[in-house]
């Protein structure tokens, strides 16, 4: 009898409970499925909400066109730690140049890296597409490329130069193959096409392909990834840096040191292709694609309020006025004085963990290399720009003015005098431009107000 009574209790508080879920026609809402929400990505820090000083506001030089000074509001984010280095970038060449040589093969040539498909017509016109390529099974490749055992490295002759391009005994990959295509969808378009009616979807999707249609404004070239190794020496017509040429990107002595020769085209697509390579991850945890915000280059404004580490008018990313610390020591890697490039510990680029980290964690946001920002260049915009953070951006055309291909650069590098080290001050390259002395790191927003808020 207890049994049934206890039974009868647990009936009623199924109906009760169903009842105050909307069963009766309340407003309860549709919450989606919580997880883990303060995880910092591997590798960031980091940067909590708050205001500064940004622009100029402890020395100036006439004529200098910076911004004025003004105060700021910023969200909360995450950002790397370091510059992205050689070995990181690495990883992203080489997933372009096993996505190429797979899809090169197909689903009949390289069944073992294809994920299983569903029977029948449906799905099947896509067999080939890199999004069907199961990396799990490939790994770092070695059996891809491997010409022993199962490996499909006799027939990738394709991938490598050949004829009056290669050099006798030598296999070399044909780095010109290693492009990158994708596609996202344009909040710029979608805002200023929003109330017309004769616009579609397709309208606001800017595409990178093989292929791109020529009638489409939207439509660009695929990115080709590898960086321009060449900086090293068209960069400085009349020194002998071919040993950086030949050694740098490739060379293990230098993997923890930051890429260089990457164009802002290229470094937009690196935070693309990073973004996708998570939200793999996210589907296999059952999270949203969305659970981690997409991976960005910093807006000019971020990257100088990251660069202060939460201090007020400091002229350096370390805090003080000099360059030198109490014992003497430099605290970046620059040009000192009238051309001592070794004064400071590096003649070239450093590891990107040298010197201290600034009080957010940061590594060498003065020095090192520059590094790109999202910020296209117009110091006319500054009037117009808000005090929470703020941006201006114009993603340039091929055939547009080469004014209009500028791109903010921030941080200053190791060819650079001490003046582009202060947190205030940037300059610019064209997005088109790969330069030695320019690298880039990237940010991710963080989805909230601040990541020690508990609900």
């Amino acid at each position: 009898m207890k049994n049934i009574y206890l039974f009868g209790f647990f009936i009623v508080t199924i109906i009760l409970s169903s009842c105050g879920k909307g069963g009766q026609g309340e407003l309860v809402g549709v919450y989606n499925k919580k997880f883990r929400n303060n995880r910092v990505p591997l590798g960031m820090v980091y940067i909590p909400p708050g205001r500064t000083l940004i622009g100029i506001s402890d020395e100036d030089i006439n004529n200098s066109q910076s911004s004025p000074s003004r105060m700021t509001s910023f969200s909360a984010f995450f950002m790397d730690q370091t510059e992205i280095t050689n070995a990181e970038y690495r990883q992203f060449v080489n997933w372009v140049r096993d996505s190429v040589a797979i899809t090169m093969l197909g689903p009949s040539g390289a069944p073992n890296f294809y994920k299983a498909q569903p029977t029948g017509a449906q799905g099947q016109a896509s067999l080939g597409g890199a999004r069907n390529i199961d990396w799990k099974k490939v790994g770092n490749g070695s059996a891809l490329w491997s010409t022993r055992n199962n490996g499909l490295g006799n027939k990738l002759t394709d991938m490598y130069y050949s004829g009056a391009d290669a050099i006798p005994g030598r296999n070399e990959i044909d780095v010109r193959k290693l492009k990158y295509a994708y596609s996202y969808v344009s909040t710029d378009l979608a805002a200023e096409g929003r109330k017309d009616p004769d616009k579609k979807r397709q309208d606001f999707i800017v595409t990178y392909t093989d292929m791109p249609d020529p009638m489409n404004p939207n439509h660009h070239p695929s990115i080709s990834v590898y960086p321009d190794t060449m900086v090293w020496k068209i960069d400085y017509s009349y020194s002998q840096n071919d040993p950086m040429v030949k050694t740098y990107f490739n060379h293990p002595s230098y993997d923890d040191y930051p890429v260089v020769g990457v164009n802002w085209e290229q470094a937009s697509a690196f935070c693309v292709w990073r973004t996708r390579f998570y939200e793999s991850v996210a589907v296999a945890r059952k999270q949203p694609l969305n659970a981690r915000p997409e991976y960005q280059l910093p807006s000019d404004a971020q990257f100088e309020y990251a660069a202060r580490g939460g201090n007020v008018k400091t002229k350096y990313p370390w805090g003080g006025p000099y360059v030198r610390n109490t014992k003497g020591c430099m605290q970046a890697n620059f040009k000192v004085g009238r051309g001592n490039y070794s004064d400071d510990g590096g003649l070239y680029t450093v590891n990107v963990k040298s010197y201290f980290p600034n009080d957010y964690g940061l590594y060498n946001m003065a020095g090192n290399v520059a590094e790109w920002t999202i910020t296209a260049y117009n110091q006319s915009s500054a009037p117009m720009l808000l005090d929470f953070n703020p941006n201006y951006t114009y993603v340039a055309k091929t055939g547009d003015s080469k004014y209009l291909k500028r791109k903010v650069v921030r941080g200053g590098s190791w060819k650079d005098i001490g003046f582009f080290l202060q947190n205030s001050v940037g300059t610019y390259e064209y997005q088109d431009q790969g330069r030695s002395y320019i690298g880039f790191r990237c940010v991710s927003a963080y989805p909230g107000t601040d990541i020690s808020y508990r609900n």
